[in-house]
Parts: C-alpha cells; sequence; structure tokens
C-alpha cells in the first residue's frame, strides 16, 4: 500500500506502568530486544507504509532521539509536539494536513499485533466506509467499552451508543488500529482534546458508515505490568508469532 500515510499514537502518560515510565516514554519500554514503538514500525514497513507522524508528549524529546527521522527502517517520521495532551481525536485533527490526501492509518503506540494490514485497507474500501476499525474477540470485551457489529461487520454502537433496535449485536473490542477517510477529519473538532470514539459515536448518529474488520492474529495491549510481562513471555516463547521481524 504505497503511498498511504500513517500515525502513531504515543503521547500518552503510561501512567499504569509507573515506574518504568517515570523516566522512560512507554513506547520505548524495552520488549524483548527493541522498544516497543519498533515493533508498529517494522508493521507499517512490511506492508509499503513508509510515511510516518508520531505525536508526543510525555517524554517525547527521548523518541525523536531514539527513531530520528527513521532512515534506518527506510521510512520518514514526522513528530507532532503535543504540550497538552490533544486525546485521540485531538492529536489526529493537529495533523490533518498531513493526513488528508487520501485514506490513512492511525495505529497505537502501545501494541504489539500480527495483521495483515493490506487485508483491512482492501476491506475499507471496498465496503466505502468512512472509518474501519480492527476488531476482536474479547470476553472481556465490555471492560474495555464494547463495539457492536451486525451481520454485515458494520459498527451500530460504540460504548452502547446510539440506541440500537435492529439484529441482535456481537460484541467486538477495539484493537487500537483504524483506516480512516480523510472526511473523518472534517467530524472531529478542530482546536483542543477530543476523543475519536465519542467522533465515531457522533458519526454513527448520522448514519455514516463504520466497519469492523476481523482480528485473529496476536495481540497485547502494553497498558499494565501484567500485560508487559506477558507480552515479554509470550515473545520469548514464541507466542506471540510476528511475520514482519523476519522482513530485512
Amino acid at each position: 500500500m504505497n503511498g498511504m500515510k500513517a500515525m502513531i499514537l504515543a503521547a500518552g502518560l503510561g501512567t499504569r506502568l509507573r515506574p518504568l515510565t517515570d523516566h522512560l516514554p512507554k513506547p520505548l519500554l524495552t520488549l524483548k530486544d527493541r522498544p516497543l514503538i519498533e515493533y508498529t514500525l517494522l508493521l507499517l514497513r512490511k506492508y509499503g507504509i513508509t510515511d510516518v507522524m508520531i505525536n508526543l508528549h510525555h517524554r517525547g524529546d527521548q523518541i525523536r532521539q531514539a527513531l530520528g527521522d527513521g532512515s534506518r527502517w527506510g521510512m520518514t517520521i514526522r513528530y507532532s509536539e503535543e504540550p497538552r495532551i490533544l486525546g485521540t481525536g485531538g492529536g489526529i485533527r493537529k495533523v490533518a494536513k498531513f493526513l488528508s490526501e487520501r485514506p490513512f492509518l492511525v495505529i497505537n503506540g502501545d501494541i504489539v499485533v500480527e495483521i495483515n494490514l493490506d487485508k483491512v485497507i482492501e476491506f475499507h474500501q471496498r465496503k466505502k466506509a468512512a472509518a474501519t476499525l480492527v476488531l476482536r474477540e474479547d470476553p472481556e470485551a465490555d471492560s474495555w467499552g464494547s463495539i457492536g457489529i451486525d451481520s454485515r461487520q458494520r459498527i451500530r454502537q460504540l460504548r452502547n451508543q446510539p440506541d440500537w433496535t435492529g439484529e441482535p449485536l456481537a460484541k467486538r473490542m477495539f484493537a487500537g488500529i483504524h483506516v480512516m477517510d480523510s472526511r473523518v477529519l472534517t467530524r472531529i473538532p478542530p482546536h483542543g482534546f477530543s476523543d475519536i470514539i465519542n467522533v465515531y459515536i457522533e458519526m454513527l448518529k448520522k448514519g455514516e458508515p463504520l466497519f469492523g474488520h476481523p482480528l485473529k492474529g496476536y495481540w497485547m495491549d502494553i497498558g499494565t505490568p501484567e500485560r508487559y510481562d506477558k507480552a515479554q513471555n509470550d515473545l520469548r516463547c514464541g507466542r506471540a508469532r510476528l511475520t514482519y521481524l523476519k522482513t530485512p
């Protein structure tokens, strides 16, 4: 998918991982033999996505120093400084000029995942979606803020909003990866903090088409010490099968 741009969300404080994140931003925590955010860069590179924006807040200078301009991965990395955290919506809106030409991909900077991004992008285009969210089955979906999809994989509810009286919905959890049509940028408030999920809820109320693409491969959100340890063990024992680590 050459030509598609991506944004990595990396501005969070990582509070649940303290004291590990007191002096180090979460995306630079070491996972096996590389910083966490490098897994995301390698995944993007595998699918030809090499023009990347990363938003920064907590100890962002360390991320900039560690990754530089991206040339060592054959990528171009730019940075968006957020003196005040703008949230998932506000952070995206701040770099609208960078993202606005065509559909783009947004991915959380604190996940380790195995997924075929070409298939997600093809699905997004085939469905003519305003946005496509990568979703996974999880018995704890409600505790993450579940997403309701119908039998055609169209998203009908986010966090139980808006009201829905149609067919029973399957509950899924958001995996932190989405492909957006550039029109989503105009739905995000132009200034200040905003949550992209709230933007999506407003879009659902207006009948705009949002779809969910299933995730079957490995996934781990590095949000707590327990999940950080589990990811370390999964990588060490080969339970986390990540094909992009083998790419040249």
